[in-house]
């Protein structure tokens, strides 16, 4: 997993960007079910500042993908480069083993 994140030290209601390799059963999204492989976690406060929206892209690619569970509650916008960093290492922590294999992983609580 690479730790890169554009956008640290700056602003924090702005956008942050860590490239990383999803975990075998990948990141659960809104809109296209799992995602797996080289991935990009996008977060962003909310327009009222008590939530950080999550969204993941596949590596290159311009469409975003809400993560399931997203926007999760957060103490501040200051908080942003540590919530951003708390979500990062959740999605690339392997889900549940069923028997059809490793599950998804998602920020639901």
């Amino acid at each position: 997993m690479r730790s890169i994140v554009s956008g640290a030290g700056q602003d924090p209601r702005a956008e942050l960007r860590t490239p990383f390799d999803s975990t075998t059963g990948g990141v659960m999204t809104v809109e296209a079910g799992a995602i797996t492989g080289e991935l990009e976690l996008v977060t962003r406060p909310t327009k009222d500042g008590n939530s950080i929206e999550a969204r993941v892209a596949y590596a290159g690619a311009r469409d975003l993908y809400t993560v399931a569970g997203s926007p999760v509650r957060a103490p501040s916008t200051e908080a942003h480069e540590e919530e951003h960093q708390r979500m990062l290492k959740r999605l690339t922590t392997p889900g549940s083993i069923e028997e059809a294999g490793e599950l998804p992983v998602d920020l639901e609580l």
